[in-house]
């Protein structure tokens, strides 16, 4: 029998993949749109307070272990204050803060906002790190000049997307970013170039004049609190150092400005693009990535105000013992106003910022020389920026949107027949003409607030026609993949005139359509998105849906029983769906499918033959069920990751003694696995090496980097170009288990290498389990190529979809993708490459889904089942957790439920897609030990 897939699987299987692939990016067109538009009017600020501005970003700074006294109680001879200058600034002359960001908490979108003042749409991360131009204004853009020192990651963002020769900009070289050596140096790098350039302006008259010009802004990035972040975690000495470090730069920086300018004419502002969890990584919603410091000194600013009723301060502030003075917070784009009123430049033409001073119930950071005047009219200009935000957008959709409804609170025209947006700036500056500051200053307010909603109204305008798109499609999708589990044979057409209903039908939508997205100038991949659902269903109803009715009719169950079947499969999708918070669900899975289960539907005289398989198959699901309730928050622990070595040595010693006992003993099979073993052992030897030299500060050992590799490639690529002929399956599963060890003793920070122990020994059991319980589909002859559907099959297909799960996250945080640390990737990358990095950890990721797609594969052939008939199965029954995930996305509320809410649609989506994947590989990497499995007469027995 051809162990390849038929050319009608192979197709469903692309198809598949392609859609999951292209509706990915539904969310991101549904929840998160770019908020860059183009032709809005400028509008300047006041004169400056000041003439030139400082930016401090303290990179992966969090602002509790700023400002807290004793922040570092584990740390011997840690001192009471870590930052003595910054905190003396907060109390003395200076307003301090929190500034709140938003998802995705990276160096890119943090950057973005602080010195742009928009929230780039969330798939703005995935453009990378480093030199990507931007397309949206800037205060760097709106100042004379610009000189900026700091990393190559950010600055030339900024650099490329600015007016030529506006932005200056100096980097050090990407090797300095090193996780495995101190990283104060690049920090102290920028303070050295700041005061070199003061030093050069003494000699270069151009430099000198341009320094000296008005409006002046110069950006210090200092990228050591994240690398030395990621590297020891946010609470170690390591870090409360490199703080200890900033906070003496900013200190020299504000005294080299004092002694250049000879004047108090400088703005300071020190900040941080993101937080940092307590192991050690950003990105996610986590509110330690999402609350950072804000200091802000200097000419024009406001000083320490006492605390107001009600006060400022709650449990996360009140350890800071700043009580008695007001802490003032912003979010985080609001920066951006806050800097461009400093010093008198306009503002950013994308900017959607709030200035804290135009609200006059609120204590703001400026303090300026035109008082409340001053104030009214930067609200006024607050109001008229977001006001030219959402008139480039409402009249895009007015010249594109078919039946468009305008936003009532702007729009709504009056008596004299004006919109009513024009008739508030009218107010507001009737009110400022008659010196009314405090009623402008609220009007203006009351406007702002209705652009930013008038504004999320029109980004949100499209979002009911992209959710039944997509739940169309996903509905459409499961519905299609359904014929799939049908014998082609048995899928018989529609009549013609029914397929001409059917046909027409189908056109008139996709036309349509078409038409209406052209008329609106909707994004390309609209429609790309509205040919799945057409397609999908014209073929369920054209050849699907009869075929479906007559396999239901003939079906043993009853309709009370394939209800009940039904109800049962929606509670487990929903309970996986669910497990993504709760972690503990996934350990009840194994309690259910590992004791319950044969408890309790297993026939008696099945289980009495098979008590002592039953035996282990319980306690290997026990076992594995741990792993999901241990913590996520780990410490590296050399000992841990030793005893996966062992455990996994343990195993390989185990098979290759029962194997050579066999009948048939294959020399060389048991010299390869001996040779893997040898593998692990080295490895662990290497490893153990690096990981006490770097947590002995000493750096990573060339040497230990480049055997870590050279063992690691060879490991991995070794069971794919063996000759070695594998008398069963169980050893070709071995042999890819062996290999893949030496990934789980490089790349383990904790107990990963003992859970991908337990989750082999569990799907080889599975094996076993599944195949004593149930008769081969040809029982009294060879396999047939066609497939018939039993209703079994649907618990098979959600036992494979646990396991894709618990792949995944079953040593895991499920909230997020900032889970997985770092630790490890130093062993073999201690220069800063976040996309290498990020192959380490994928990697990382892949091998237990290779150890899946065998397992699965030998479990098809087992059945005597023809390949992917079972995954068949599960692709009805997956995207009832895909949609649930994507009609749970928000955009609002805490940034740790729309990073949460992000990450599921995406992780789910993707996981999906990877296990179409891992069927189509496993079949193909056990293609030579499955054929006499699927060719056998009597079930065959795995050793």
């Amino acid at each position: 029998m051809s162990h390849a897939p038929n050319r009608r699987v192979l197709r469903l299987l692309t198809l598949g993949i392609i859609f999951h692939v292209v509706f990915i990016a539904s969310v991101f067109d549904c929840y998160f749109t770019s908020p860059v538009v183009h032709g809005m009017t400028r509008h300047g600020s006041n004169p400056g307070e000041s003439k030139r501005l400082v930016l401090i970003v303290g990179d992966g700074l969090r602002a509790d272990l700023l400002f807290t006294p004793n922040g570092f109680p584990h740390v011997e001879s840690s001192p009471t204050v870590v930052a003595p200058y910054l905190r003396s600034i907060a109390e003395k002359r200076g307003a301090y803060g929190v500034s709140h960001t938003r998802v995705p908490t990276e160096s890119r979108p943090g950057h973005v906002a602080i010195i742009g003042g928009m929230y780039e749409d969330v798939s703005a991360v995935t453009k990378g790190w480093k030199t990507n131009p931007v397309d949206f204004d800037s205060v760097f853009n709106q100042s004379s000049h610009t000189f900026s020192f700091g990393s190559p990651d950010i600055l030339p963002m900024f650099a490329r997307g600015a007016t030529p020769g506006k932005v200056r900009s100096w980097s050090y070289d990407e090797e300095a970013e090193d996780f495995t050596k101190d990283a104060t140096t690049l920090d102290t790098w920028v303070l050295d170039q700041l005061r070199t350039l003061f030093q050069n302006a003494s000699e270069d008259a151009i430099l000198n004049s341009s320094l000296r010009e008005d409006k002046v802004i110069f950006f210090l990035h200092l990228l050591g609190l994240d690398t030395t972040g990621h590297s020891y975690r946010p609470h170690s000495k390591e870090y409360m150092n490199n703080i200890q470090v900033v906070d003496n730069i900013v200190r020299d920086t504000e005294k080299l400005f004092l002694q250049f300018y000879g004047d108090e004419e400088t703005s300071f502002v020190f900040t941080a693009d993101h937080g940092m969890s307590k192991i050690g990584n950003h990105g996610d919603g986590d509110p330690d990535n999402t609350r950072t410091p804000l200091v802000v000194w200097g000419k024009g600013v406001r000083g320490p105000v006492p605390d107001s009723t009600p006060p400022s301060h709650d449990n996360y502030s009140r350890p800071w013992e700043l009580e008695h003075l007001l802490r003032r917070d912003v979010l985080q784009a609001d920066v951006t106003p806050l800097m461009a009123s400093l010093i008198g430049i306009d503002w950013p033409a994308n900017s959607v910022g709030v200035l804290p001073d135009v609200d006059p119930t609120r204590v703001g950071f400026l303090a300026p020389r035109g008082g409340e005047a001053a104030l009214a009219r930067s609200a006024l200009i607050n109001a008229q920026v977001l006001l030219e935000h959402y008139r480039v957008k409402h009249e895009l959709k007015v010249a594109h949107t078919l039946f468009y409804k305008p936003y009532i609170a702007l729009e709504a025209i009056g008596d004299s027949g004006i919109p009513a947006r024009i008739q508030k700036i009218a107010i507001i500056e009737r009110l400022i003409g008659e010196a009314q500051w405090n009623e402008a200053r609220q009007h203006s307010v009351e406007l702002i607030h209705s652009c930013l909603e008038g504004l999320r109204y029109l980004e949100t305008y499209d979002r009911f026609l992209i959710r039944t798109i997509v739940v169309v499609a996903y509905i459409g999708w499961a519905a299609y993949s359904s014929i799939s589990v049908v014998p082609a044979s048995d899928v018989l057409p529609a009549s013609s005139f029914s397929r001409k209903i059917v046909d027409a039908i189908s056109v008139l939508t996709f036309v349509g359509s078409e038409v209406v997205f052209w008329i609106q100038k909707s994004p390309w991949t609209f429609y790309i998105y509205v040919i799945f659902p057409c397609y999908f269903w014209r073929e369920f109803c054209v050849r699907g849906a009869p075929a479906i009715r007559q396999v239901m009719s003939q079906s043993s169950f009853s309709y009370r029983q394939q209800c009940s079947q039904g109800m049962l499969v929606v509670v487990a999708l929903q309970s996986m769906v669910a497990a993504y918070t709760h972690r503990s669900i996934w350990s009840v899975g194994f309690v259910i499918i590992g004791v319950l289960w044969p408890c309790l539907t297993w026939p008696s005289s099945v289980l009495s033959q098979n008590w002592r398989l039953a035996l282990q198959w319980s306690l290997s699901s026990l076992v594995t069920g741990i792993f999901p309730l241990l913590a996520v928050d780990k410490q590296e622990s050399l000992p841990t990751i030793m005893s996966g070595g062992v455990v996994m040595l343990f195993m390989g010693a185990m098979y290759t003694w029962v194997s050579g006992r066999c009948p048939g003993r294959d020399d060389r099979k048991t010299s390869a696995l001996v040779q893997k073993m040898a593998l692990i052992v080295v490895t662990m030897i290497v490893i153990t090496s690096s990981v006490l030299s770097l947590q002995g500060k000493n750096g990573l050992p060339a040497p230990n980097q480049i055997a870590a590799w050279i063992i690691l490639v060879i490991a991995s690529i070794f069971p794919f170009v063996s000759k070695v002929q594998h008398p069963s399956a169980t050893s070709k599963i071995m042999s890819f288990f062996m290999a893949f060890s030496v990934c789980f003793v490089a790349l383990s920070i904790s107990v990963e290498g003992l859970f991908y122990s337990a989750f082999t020994y569990n799907l080889l059991l599975w094996i076993e389990v599944e195949a004593a319980i149930r008769k081969p589909v040809s029982a009294n002859g060879p396999a047939s190529n066609a497939y018939r559907f039993q209703a079994d099959d649907i618990r098979i297909a959600l036992f494979f979809l646990f396991f894709v799960q618990v792949a995944f996250f079953g040593t895991g945080n499920v909230a997020s993708i900032s889970s997985f640390y770092l630790e490890p990737v130093y062993r073999l990358v201690p220069v800063f490459n976040p996309f290498l990095m990020a192959a380490l950890l994928i990697f990382k990721i892949i091998a237990p889904y290779v150890i899946l797609s065998v397992a699965f594969a030998t479990l098809n052939a087992r059945l005597q089942l023809p390949p992917f008939s079972l995954f068949l199965v599960a692709l009805t029954l997956t995207d009832g957790m895909t949609m649930t995930f994507f009609l749970n996305v928000t955009d609002t509320g805490s940034w740790l439920e729309i990073g949460q809410s992000i990450s599921f649609f995406c992780i789910t989506s993707l996981l999906l897609v990877w296990s179409a994947g891992i069927c189509a590989a496993g079949e193909y990497l056990m293609a030579g030990v499955l054929i006499p499995l699927k060719q056998s007469v009597d079930r065959p027995k795995v050793d």
